[in-house]
């Protein structure tokens, strides 16, 4: 506790602050201290309609990040320094592009258009461009469901760039660790990290000791199928015995030996869909989209 730069006393006292000078209902505050790992705010923005934020000093576009994925008609209750104490101002984010945070302080940041349920199947618009083919939002949304994200879990997610970021955006409380063999891959990845301003996700070269053998273990893995899928499995199995598995193939010879290949480390629950999804073009013709197999498998039981 006395490492934490907001202690419990600094909280209580930045609430009744707000509560003796503004008229926000603090009965329906969410509380985020984005100075500890892992707290993502614009994700927390976006699920929320108020938020109090704490800060630390040196974070110089955390407004333009804001402005920049659709959060700018958000107001911000704000005032100068570092205690709880002074005029409040109010500015929209939109307003406050330009200025970072120069005090460790709390803020609160009105959302009054925030969205109650969780986000599933991002439009693919959003996602930085790059090298990274996206997987379609109607698969990611059965990808992300199959997973079972909460947010105490540590996830693992292989060549699965979107899922990783979604994943985080859901995960408020785990780590996210995404692996891209690819060096273009890894600059996307890194792309879709700043533009979100997620502070959850890992992003590694491959899967092995050296690389995770310091991060939280997985508790659940999304993963492409590929060359490597055997010694990630293996890898991922040696330090959770109890993973939980999500695999994505297009491939149907990969998809009818997953039973075989995963029996080979045991795993017997197992489950294989094939999803299909089919969208009407502007010709009115519908056109079909890549029908993957997705096997959901738990080991350990």
């Amino acid at each position: 506790m006395a490492d934490q730069l907001f202690s419990n006393k600094s909280i209580i006292s930045w609430l009744q602050y707000f509560s003796e000078n503004t008229d926000i209902d603090l009965e329906h505050v969410k509380l985020l201290d984005i100075t500890k790992k892992n707290k993502n705010l614009i994700p927390t923005v976006e699920a929320h309609r108020c938020v109090l934020a704490f800060t630390e000093a040196g974070n110089a576009d955390i407004f333009y990040k804001m402005w920049d994925v659709g959060l700018g008609d958000c107001e911000v209750i704000y005032n100068e320094g570092s205690e709880p104490a002074g005029p409040i101002k109010r500015n929209k984010v939109s307003e406050m592009i330009d200025r970072g945070i120069n005090a460790s302080a709390g803020m609160i940041i009105l959302n009054p258009n925030a969205r109650s349920t969780i986000k599933f199947g991002m439009d693919n618009k959003k996602f930085a461009s790059g090298s990274v083919k996206y997987v379609g939002s109607e698969i990611r949304s059965v990808l992300i469901s199959k997973m079972q994200i909460h947010e105490s879990k540590n996830l693992c997610v292989i060549s699965g760039e979107s899922i990783a970021v979604e994943s985080a955006m859901m995960n408020g409380e785990g780590t996210v660790i995404a692996v891209e063999y690819k060096q273009s891959d890894r600059e996307t990845m890194e792309e879709n990290v700043n533009q979100f301003g997620l502070r959850n996700v890992v992003i590694v070269d491959h899967v092995g000791e050296d690389t995770m053998g310091s991060l939280p273990v997985p508790d659940t893995t999304m993963l492409v199928a590929s060359a490597s899928l055997e010694h990630e499995l293996e890898y991922l199995l040696g330090i959770n015995p109890n993973m939980e598995f999500v695999i994505y193939t297009l491939d149907f010879k990969v998809a009818a030996s997953m039973r075989d290949i995963l029996g080979k480390f045991g795993i017997t629950d197992i489950t294989i869909i094939q999803i299909a999804v089919s969208k009407l073009t502007s010709k009115n013709v519908f056109e079909n989209q890549p029908a993957p197999w997705i096997i959901s498998a738990k080991a350990g039981v």
